[in-house]
């Protein structure tokens, strides 16, 4: 039996291993006084409780510090200024960080905040980082909250919605699912604010340039994004094997209007996130030098596991942390292409020695691997 779309949306929400919430500023802050609208987040609240005890790892991207921080520092909504908008967002950054806090720890619920910008997530260190952090975060049971940085974004650099910022963190995360919480109820054929026939878009399974022509530029009061951003952000999520929900959160307690079979739209992602990685590894990142491995790590690698300075015999190249490498064989075979932990100084440091010996040889500790198994392309 066929699945309906929006039982299809529901199955992909509660069967996310991981999950990112995109939350819009228009959600969170009530447009008549300027104030946290704490009902609708107490209830937000109740539900990411409900996805973390049935063992989802959560991940928030919430918008909202300037519009909290502009009538704490009696600033009009005109006032628009850069300077204006990252004096904003340092003052609402601390409020909304704190509501977060609050009201999430009432339910067991620890959080930590994450201010990214779009050269974090472009810069191959630093997107490394930020990667391992929000990695590491999930694995102590943490719900990340990530915001952009305003307080020291620019013109150039601003993501200027956090859509597509959202994309990036579940691109970066290897999310399940992206559910980007909106004020209309998904992708329509027109725009539904002036088209009282307006359709809704159930389902997309590719994005066409006609489905791009429906999104339209519409614009929030408070938000930046409009339909045109989410579509944007649907498309890196796709590519990236992460499916995509667009859905209305004006009510309380959307995450539970999906999954009883609420109107949304959802993009059906190609493949799955760790396949979308892998794919990304071996074919489209260049390789900046070489591991030589011996025969017991080529055994490991092909059991699926990670490569352990031990079993490196000889490095080449000009590589830096996080870029792509060959891993080659005695005999002088291409086994695998990985992203490199550490720099080609480092590795040679490191080659034939134990994981234990990291801390002593480099003077930090670093990871136990050279690269980790799920940064690691098996090429045969």
């Amino acid at each position: 039996m066929t699945m309906t779309s929006e039982a299809r949306a529901a199955a992909t929400l509660t069967g996310a291993r991981r999950l990112v919430i995109k939350i819009g500023s228009s959600l969170l802050v009530d447009a008549a006084s300027g104030q946290l609208n704490r009902a609708w987040l107490e209830a937000l609240a109740d539900e990411l409780e409900r996805c973390r005890a049935r063992d989802q790892e959560i991940l928030v991207v919430s918008s909202g510090a300037i519009a909290l921080g502009r009538p704490y520092l009696g600033l009009t909504p005109e006032q628009r200024r850069l300077e204006e908008l990252q004096a904003a967002a340092a003052a609402g950054q601390v409020l909304l960080a704190h509501a977060y806090q609050d009201i999430l720890g009432k339910r067991g619920l620890r959080v930590a905040q994450v201010l990214l910008t779009l050269d974090d997530t472009e810069n191959r260190r630093r997107y490394l980082n930020a990667r391992s952090t929000l990695q590491r975060l999930l694995k102590l049971g943490v719900v990340p909250v990530v915001n952009e940085n305003d307080t020291v974004a620019t013109h150039e650099i601003r993501y200027g919605d956090n859509d597509r910022l959202a994309a990036r963190v579940a691109e970066m995360t290897s999310a399940d699912c992206l559910v980007l919480l909106s004020d209309v109820d998904g992708l329509y054929d027109a725009d539904p604010t002036a088209n009282a026939g307006a359709r809704l878009i159930p389902a997309v399974t590719e994005i066409t340039p006609e489905i791009e022509a429906m999104a339209g530029t519409a614009a929030t009061e408070y938000g930046t994004g409009g339909m045109a951003t989410k579509l944007m952000a649907a498309r890196i999520c796709v590519g990236a094997g992460c499916a995509t929900l667009i859905a209305n959160g004006r009510g309380l307690k959307p995450l539970a209007q999906i999954e009883s079979g609420g109107p949304c739209t959802w993009f059906a992602p190609r493949g799955t996130p760790l396949a979308a990685r892998k794919q990304w590894i071996a074919g489209s990142l260049v390789p900046r030098g070489v591991l030589v491995i011996d025969a017991g790590a080529e055994q490991a690698l092909r059991a699926g596991r990670s490569l352990l300075p031990v079993g490196v015999t000889a490095v080449d190249g000009t590589f830096q942390r996080g870029d792509a490498v060959t891993v080659r064989n005695a005999a002088g075979q291409d086994l695998a292409r990985g992203l490199a932990t550490y720099a080609v100084d480092e590795v040679g440091k490191l080659c034939g020695r134990r994981s234990d010996e990291i801390e002593e040889l480099l003077g930090y500790r670093g990871r136990d691997e050279v690269i980790h198994r799920d940064n690691l392309v098996l090429l045969d």
